[in-house]
């Protein structure tokens, strides 16, 4: 899912916002958000994000580092309160692929519970697309 320069314009300030800072600010921001939400909307695996949004391991590795610190939950909270019109998407469960670990395996809790934030975000950012005429 490729931002258009509208939907940027509202969300990069606000990840620029609550991101943490790191000695080296991150290159390519806006290519590697929209690497992540893709990856979320279509529940692939990192290695499958498209050439066009750069390294897939970038990507990944923000997500998680981002994950860890909290980020996601503060970024959706900020959007939440600055009432961003995010739109609505639905999903059909039934299209919706478990991974085989799902089926029991323990996961971190923290992790677990911004992936799900992140995954919320994707969905409400996905509403955001523009429709085909």
């Amino acid at each position: 899912m490729m931002l258009t320069d509208a939907q940027w314009a509202v969300l990069g300030p606000l990840v620029e916002q609550c991101r943490p800072h790191a000695k080296v600010p991150p290159s390519h921001l806006r290519r590697t958000i929209g690497a992540i939400l893709w990856r979320h909307a279509n529940g692939a695996r990192w290695g499958a994000i498209p050439a066009e949004f750069g390294p897939w391991w970038m990507a990944a590795q923000i997500f998680i580092r981002w994950s860890r610190l909290g980020m996601w939950e503060r970024l959706l909270t900020l959007v939440q309160e600055r009432g961003v019109p995010l739109g609505m998407t639905f999903l059909d469960g039934t299209s919706i692929r478990a991974h085989q670990k799902a089926a029991g395996a323990a996961r971190k809790q923290a992790l677990q519970h911004n992936v799900a934030r992140m995954k919320h975000l994707a969905v409400l950012a996905a509403g955001m697309a523009p429709r085909p005429a």
